[in-house]
């Protein structure tokens, strides 16, 4: 090969070019680390400042540029975005050999020895320490720039897949792409290819799914202890296909199982029973306590089966869902007839709401006034969420400063348009103390049942809680009502009787056994502390209507005559604390311990007891865990990929959402860079103007958000 300052068989002589030796030529000839300065020459330095401190000139195209090896490589090899055009004279096979020739280099780079194997000179004291440091910084400097270039090069590629693919920044905090890249970067895999789209969509996602199920063993090995509540709910796809999934909560979160196409099927009781029986029969009978589903007949229906023909199981109509109801028959009154001419003013004044955010919505110039006054956004909510009415008036009491401010600014006056008297009713009900009033009466009063749909929309365990919060609310819905009407305690308010017959006649229809047992399981409510707090309070034991449902629920988990009177034993010396649970410890830890903390600590004597209290104290109140699955399989099975079929799209789902679920049990999901990773996306990576719409559905679909959502955007 010829030298660098001589000249190329191929191109022409280079003017003014030097020989001068370096790491890439030594005694005149190209040092093999180097091979491609054969095809090109050192020119003079370069005075202008850029490309380093030198020129070289193609023997192929005769032209010279700035810079050093690596443009040199750049230009021959063709390597594009590095800041040199790519050599168009060289003939096909000559470029071939080059990329090997730039191989060898690298093999030879990669096998040969490196500055760390060599070993250091014995210390006699007469080696030129500072030199040798001074050198090796100079050295370490300039291999630390070009490693920086390149992951700059690296940066530019990964940037420019998201850019061009659409792909969210919240990506970025994903610790599986995470991990993904950083085990290329530490193994040695030269010339890897990543997978094509035929193999991601059929054989990865296949050995993935066999993986996500392998590593959800472990927690389906505490199912036998803790007990499993099986959800479900349908729901259509982008093309109108119905489907129906199935998810087992435990305390450690939900679990998705399955997912049906019922395409051409009718959803009878029947229908919804064998489904929920095969899940049933996977999960295992003696491991599932509950059966969660909707209030709708036929699932109710279903529900009804399933108790009928397991022994250890209990239908559960969703605590969620109930009180969505019972929101709307409070809001939404059908008619202006009997009970519900007490609740039309709630309508009037939830419809004169939408009205003006309806029109600001709708008007691009006073959309764009609102938004010069006010750093949160309107709520667009759909019907179909939970307390959808009343999120949209708690918003409106938020931003009631900056619609006030809106409508007396003098750009409001100013811009014309053809109807004034849109813009002069949401004037005058904007600027109206007492639309302002009812606003903030209705809410007030509502906010104890928005409150519990709170605690109950969750997959955290509260089985063993609503029986004491659902009669809480009723009472803290009483207060704000008798104090604006100005009413004594013992007398009657027409609002409030309404209220609260709505809200007994959704509990009557929604109270189970399973409500009452788990209630009764709880120690703290057996403490002088818990019923000394709210006048009427009984314990558990002294209530007639709980001790009848919860003997009739120890009867159904405990068939066999013995063991049946041999919890009602257990049960008595748990509620009387006597026998085993009569220690001065027993007693005082029922106050200060978390239920199922108690038991495991004080429940020893009781073996069937403790059992089913542990079970029963660790089960969720609600089938929200499948409304949220359906945010999955919408944000999976879009309308950008409505022709992925049910089957692939039910296999993305399994995955990511196990994912998700494995991956909260991480403690990198607690901070670090893929800190709860999976919530919030784009919009939300700080919480700092949130539109309000973003900010409602988290609220409700991730309840972890709650306190940091509140604190940023309070």
């Amino acid at each position: 090969m010829a030298s660098a300052g001589s000249q190329s068989s191929v191109g022409g002589t280079a003017s003014n070019s030097i020989d001068v030796d370096g790491p890439e030529t030594q005694g005149g000839t190209v040092n093999a680390k180097y091979p491609l300065w054969a095809h090109a020459s050192k020119l003079s330095i370069d005075g202008t400042g850029r490309g380093g401190n030198t020129r070289f000139k193609c023997h192929f195209c005769d032209k010279d540029f700035p810079g050093s090896y690596s443009r040199v490589r750049a230009h021959l090899l063709k390597i594009g975005n590095a800041g040199v055009n790519p050599c168009n004279k060289m003939p096909h096979d000559v470029f071939v050999q080059l990329q090997k020739d730039d191989q060898a280099a690298k093999d030879l780079i990669e096998n040969g020895p490196t500055r760390r194997t060599i070993p250091l000179p014995p210390s006699d004291g007469t080696s030129s320490g500072p030199s040798r440091k001074r050198r090796a910084g100079k050295q370490q400097g300039i291999a630390e720039s070009f490693n920086l270039e390149t992951k700059q090069q690296a940066d530019a590629l990964i940037a420019r897949m998201m850019y061009t693919g659409g792909i969210p920044f919240n990506l970025a905090r994903n610790p599986y792409y995470r991990e993904s890249y950083r085990f290329i970067a530490s193994n040695d895999m030269g010339g890897y290819v990543p997978p094509g789209y035929n193999a991601l969509r059929t054989t990865l996602l296949d050995k993935e799914k066999k993986h996500t199920a392998r590593m959800l063993e472990p927690i389906k090995t505490t199912w036998p202890l803790k007990g499993v509540t099986i959800c479900t709910d349908g729901w259509s796809d982008p093309q109108r296909r119905p489907i129906l999934n199935f998810m087992a909560v435990t305390e450690g979160g939900p679990m998705f199982l399955k997912s049906i196409a019922t395409e051409g099927e009718i959803k009878s009781t029947e229908y919804i029973f064998e489904k929920l029986k095969e899940v049933i029969e996977e999960v295992g009978v003696e491991n599932v306590v509950q059966v969660i589903t909707d209030n709708a007949a036929n699932c109710r229906s279903a529900g009804l089966m399933v108790e009928a023909n397991y022994n250890n199981i209990y239908w559960t109509p969703c605590i969620v869902h109930t009180l969505n109801l019972a929101v709307k028959d409070i809001c939404d009154p059908k008619n202006f007839a009997g009970d519900n001419e007490v609740l039309w003013f709630i309508r009037e004044t939830a419809d004169d709401a939408s009205f003006i955010k309806n029109y600001i919505m709708n008007h691009s110039m006073r959309l764009s006034m609102f938004n010069i006054h006010s750093k949160l956004k309107f709520l667009q909510i759909a019907e179909t969420r939970f307390a959808s009415v009343l999120i949209m008036l708690k918003r409106f009491i938020d931003i009631k400063g900056s619609l006030v401010q809106m409508v007396v600014h003098e750009t409001w006056a100013n811009y014309k348009e053809v109807s004034r008297d849109r813009a002069n009713r949401v004037k005058d009900l904007i600027l109206s103390d007492v639309w302002w009033d009812k606003l903030e009466y209705i809410v007030s009063f509502m906010l104890p049942i928005y409150s519990m749909i709170r605690v109950a929309d969750t997959d955290k365990p509260c089985l063993h809680l609503i029986y004491e919060m659902w009669d809480d609310m009723i009472e803290k819905v009483k207060i704000p009502i008798y104090r604006h009407e100005g009413k004594g305690p013992n007398e009657d308010c027409a609002l409030y009787i309404v209220i609260k017959k709505i809200l007994l006649s959704r509990w009557t229809k929604s109270n189970t056994p399973l409500h009452c047992l788990a209630h009764s399981c709880n120690p703290r409510y057996y403490t002088q502390s818990w019923i000394g707090a709210v006048r009427g309070r009984v314990a558990p034991n002294d209530d007639k209507e709980i001790l009848d449902m919860r003997n009739k629920c120890l009867r159904k988990f405990f068939p066999d005559n013995e063991d049946y009177k041999t919890v009602k034993k257990e049960f008595a010396d748990f509620s009387l604390m006597s026998n085993d649970f009569m220690d001065a410890d027993s007693i005082e830890d029922r106050e200060d311990f978390e239920p199922k903390q108690w038991w495991g600590t004080h429940g020893g004597g009781t073996k069937l007891l403790k059992k089913i209290a542990l079970k029963l104290l660790g089960q969720p109140a609600s089938s929200s865990c499948c409304e949220r699955n359906w945010s999955t399989y919408a944000f999976i099975h879009s309308s950008a990929r409505n022709k992925l079929t049910p089957a692939r799209a039910a296999d993305l789902v399994y995955t990511h959402n196990n994912h998700r679920l494995i991956s909260r049990h991480s403690r990198e999901y607690e901070s670090g860079p893929s800190h709860m990773w999976d919530v919030g996306g784009d919009g939300v990576e700080n919480f700092t103007g949130v539109g309000m719409l973003e900010g409602a559905d988290l609220s409700l679909d991730e309840p972890e958000l709650e306190a940091q959502m509140l604190d940023d955007l309070s």
